[in-house]
């Protein structure tokens, strides 16, 4: 590991951890967890090839909650000098002794906790100058620029660079903990003139730079993207097949698990409350989870808890095998942790209908007449009943043939129906964060135009 990006090594976060658990021990506490992080960062910006902005990060903090039976406290500072990380456990101490006691609070069970962590590589630094990473921004911007006369502007592009490492531990015998990289290369372009600018964008966000595209691929593409969009009409309302674009489709995923996570059940402020057990979607659907992917942004070997992450059917063959749950929400279920405290790890949907070649062009065709959406707007989604409307724009598709561009349109439906109808997934795959799915399609839903 470079020893410019930390000013800590991983035992020495591993000792403040210990001396941390050790004050609160000392002072009462009857239990304790502790969480200390360390990174640093570089973020450039350019807008039309010149420098926009440039940002260095260091940054540190260590969080520590301490339990006095059931009632809990929690604290955090950016001092690790000894007298800093006492008066954090007082601080912790204190508020946990003005708390109620929560009949759910406690940290996760022993046996639960994971004792010998793997490696997953995780850390790529990327030893890159503030030079190096404006010329590589500038490469994305005017790449964009050269495909067309029509990119007219530019919103930007930037280049995000960030390696971290932490150390959690517990007073119940964890203590584990790792480095991590993220590396984003994003580029915005915009198309056309006045009124009628369409601007469009895209990006590559990878744990190792070797693997990121290339800048010129990536700034072609958001060009292309834009110019796509120049003369969108308007539709009328109508009731048609709606295909979501992979990016967006794996928003389709995240609200999944948004409806399944321990939070919303025992709030029993979701659509699909008592879902165990129940066909959430047609039999043809099924969705992993795999924490342990080698060098996937979704990987950790353990939760926020110290709870070991298990590879698992979450749906299968349409029906819900599990929750995202964390020890507390856990506890309010009356079930048990599945290891999801700080949300879920490389999930992924696929059909046992989709074939090798069911590429965007062949989910075009299998939709024939319908809407291709490829933005999003505003969090038109409840899920309390799973009614859905959002701002969209895209292409009217017919017989499997782009038509033209749509805008100002509202795509409504059910996320329950919604969820039930989706007739295929296509097989170009596209990891966003922890969650990859190809697009995917669904049988119908109204679309609110003019």
């Amino acid at each position: 590991m470079s020893d410019s990006a930390f000013s800590h090594s991983q035992d020495q976060l591993k000792q403040l951890a210990r001396d941390v658990l050790a004050y609160a021990r000392e002072k009462g506490g009857t239990d304790a967890a502790v969480e200390i992080s360390e990174g640093s960062g570089l973020s450039v910006s350019v807008r039309k090839a010149k420098i926009e902005t440039i940002e260095q990060n260091r940054d540190k903090g260590l969080g520590v909650t301490v339990f006095i039976g059931q009632k809990r406290g929690n604290a955090s500072t950016s001092d690790f000098s000894p007298a800093s990380l006492r008066a954090t456990v007082d601080a912790a101490y204190n508020i946990a002794n003005f708390t109620a006691d929560d009949d759910c609070a406690g940290l996760a069970d022993e046996d639960m906790l994971e004792k010998n962590p793997r490696d997953l590589q995780l850390y790529y630094p990327w030893l890159i100058s503030t030079e190096e990473a404006v010329a590589l921004a500038q490469r994305a911007e005017a790449a964009a620029f050269e495909v067309d006369p029509r990119i007219t502007n530019s919103e930007g592009a930037g280049v995000h660079v960030q390696q971290s490492h932490f150390v959690s531990a517990n007073s119940r015998g964890f203590i584990g903990g790792y480095p991590y990289s993220r590396h984003t290369l994003s580029v915005a372009p915009i198309a056309g003139k006045g009124a009628k600018m369409q601007r469009d964008d895209w990006y590559s966000s990878v744990r190792d730079a070797a693997r990121m595209a290339a800048p010129e691929a990536i700034g072609r593409y958001a060009a292309e993207r834009a110019l796509a969009r120049l003369n969108a009409r308007k539709l009328d309302t109508r009731t048609c097949p709606v295909l979501f674009e992979a990016p967006l489709a794996a928003g389709l995923l995240g609200a999944f698990v948004q409806a399944t996570s321990g939070g919303a059940l025992y709030r029993k402020s979701t659509f699909l409350l008592d879902s165990l057990g129940r066909s959430a979607f047609p039999s043809h659907i099924q969705i992993k989870e795999d924490p342990h992917v080698i060098g996937a942004v979704g990987s950790a070997p353990f939760d926020e808890e110290g709870v070991r992450t298990q590879r698992r059917d979450v749906v299968k063959d349409g029906v819900v095998q599990g929750y995202f749950l964390s020890t507390y929400s856990a506890r309010k279920l009356g079930m048990q942790t599945t290891g999801n405290a700080g949300g879920s790890h490389n999930l992924s949907m696929t059909s046992s209908l989709t074939k090798k070649n069911d590429d965007f062009v062949a989910m075009l065709k299998k939709m024939g007449t319908g809407l291709l959406v490829t933005e999003l707007m505003g969090q038109g989604t409840n899920y309390v009943t799973g009614d859905y409307s959002r701002g969209a724009s895209g292409y009217w598709v017919e017989n499997g043939v782009i038509q033209y561009p749509v805008e100002e349109i509202t795509i409504a439906g059910n996320m329950k129906e919604m969820f039930q109808q989706i007739v295929g997934i296509g097989s170009d795959v596209l990891v966003r964060g922890t969650k990859q799915t190809g697009s995917i399609l669904i049988e119908k839903m109204v679309v609110a135009g003019s």
